[in-house]
């Protein structure tokens, strides 16, 4: 895939703040994916404080059909220090790596990790998103910031995420009576069109498809190796 050069990624915790508060303004919240969609991406990192690695993932699967069309795993050695609201400096850099090697370009990225549903509106998808300028959307287990109302039990049930009285992503039930994901844009998505997204590649699981597969990549990669 071809990658856009926006940053380098040595760094402090200062600078990367600075690098998320000067970029944000360049993520698009607006596009969809619609009836374009055939290869859709799943985005994952796992770390092993046996190894002091990160392992990276991207699967590249049809859609609707979910079968894998390609993926790829790298593992590098943590640089940048575990600190909420910053992920995309410690997983960002190898997992671009990843995307360098994948020679079928997704449609769309769903990511596990936030995107505008962050403190600086800049979580993973959106910080990546710009690097890989396709449609990008960010699918969270937990919430990092904002309130919302109550989910509705079965699935496809779905609420605002607000932040300061701004929206900031939707609250989504992928799965009946099972706890919801916290969906937000990453870039060349709208709000709605990201909660969409999500829920159009979820089966019968919490995770949509694309996430399950990346997860299940490289955890067992990294598995293998904390053997070793």
């Amino acid at each position: 895939m071809k990658i856009n050069n926006i940053h380098s990624w040595i760094m402090s915790v200062k600078e990367a703040k600075n690098i998320q508060e000067m970029h944000r303004s360049k993520v698009i919240l607006e596009g969809n994916t619609g009836a374009n969609l055939k290869l859709i991406a799943g985005a994952d990192v796992s770390y092993s404080s046996k190894t002091g690695k990160l392992y990276a993932g991207v699967v590249v699967q049809e859609y609707p059909a979910f079968t894998e069309k390609e993926s790829a795993v790298m593992e590098a050695k943590a640089e940048f220090p575990y600190i909420p609201g910053y992920l995309s400096f410690r997983e960002g850099k190898i997992l671009l790596e990843v995307f360098k090697v994948i020679k079928n370009s997704p449609d769309a990225v769903i990511f596990d990790g936030q995107g505008y549903a962050h403190p600086r509106r800049f979580g993973i998808a959106c910080h990546l998103g710009l690097f890989l300028n396709i449609p990008c959307a960010g699918c969270a287990k937990k919430r990092l910031i904002g309130i919302h109302e109550e989910v509705g039990q079965t699935k496809g049930s779905h609420t605002i995420l607000y932040h300061d009285k701004e929206i900031i992503g939707t609250v989504l039930r992928t799965k009946d009576n099972v706890k919801p994901v916290y969906i937000s844009p990453g870039n060349r998505i709208g709000f709605t069109d990201a909660w969409k997204l999500v829920l159009s590649v979820c089966t019968k699981y919490r995770l949509p498809e694309p996430i399950r597969a990346a997860h299940n990549l490289v955890n067992k990669y990294r598995k293998w190796e904390e053997k070793l």
